[in-house]
């Protein structure tokens, strides 16, 4: 890991747009290992271009956070309590740290709160990304993308060290 300087913040509602450029980036960027490319596009809501309104309202619901690196905003992670519910890294900054920061931090916020253990749901592509973070894989199950769109994902924990 190199000396990249990661700041993390909250998320503003100035941030959405990016926030969904940033989901639509990441997605286009996978290779068609998993996933296929009509999953990959139902994956980022058929969308080309970034529209936050969707965004909008789950910051009202979720923790959302970001990382910026200066005034640019790199990655983002929206959790609720206990459960991670999405992690995305621009593609051009992936492999610098940011996800990792994003989870450490995710995982912080979780044992201030008293929770020992916290989930998310992994696609097959974050699969190792998480154990390497010290996730434990559960088991496979299916994600509806749409109502016709079911993808595999693997249900993920891990244990928090309560102090």
């Amino acid at each position: 890991m190199s000396d990249y300087e990661i700041s993390l913040r909250p998320a503003e509602e100035t941030d959405v747009w990016v926030l969904s450029a940033i989901h639509i980036a990441a997605i286009k960027a996978l290779p068609t290992t998993f996933y296929s490319e009509k999953e990959l596009l139902a994956w980022r809501n058929y969308r080309d271009k970034p529209d936050g309104s969707n965004i909008l309202k789950s910051m009202k619901i979720e923790n959302l956070w970001v990382a910026v690196d200066g005034d640019i905003v790199t990655g983002f992670a929206s959790f609720i309590i206990d459960e991670l519910i999405g992690l995305y890294v621009h593609p051009k900054y992936q492999g610098k740290g940011i996800g990792r920061a994003l989870v450490t931090h995710f995982c912080h916020e979780a044992t201030a709160q008293g929770v020992d253990k916290v989930i998310t749901t992994a696609s097959l592509y974050a699969e190792g990304f998480y154990l390497r973070l010290g996730f434990t894989a559960l088991k496979r199950a299916p994600h509806y993308l749409r109502s016709t769109i079911v993808v595999p994902v693997t249900k993920m924990s891990k244990i928090l060290n309560q102090r």
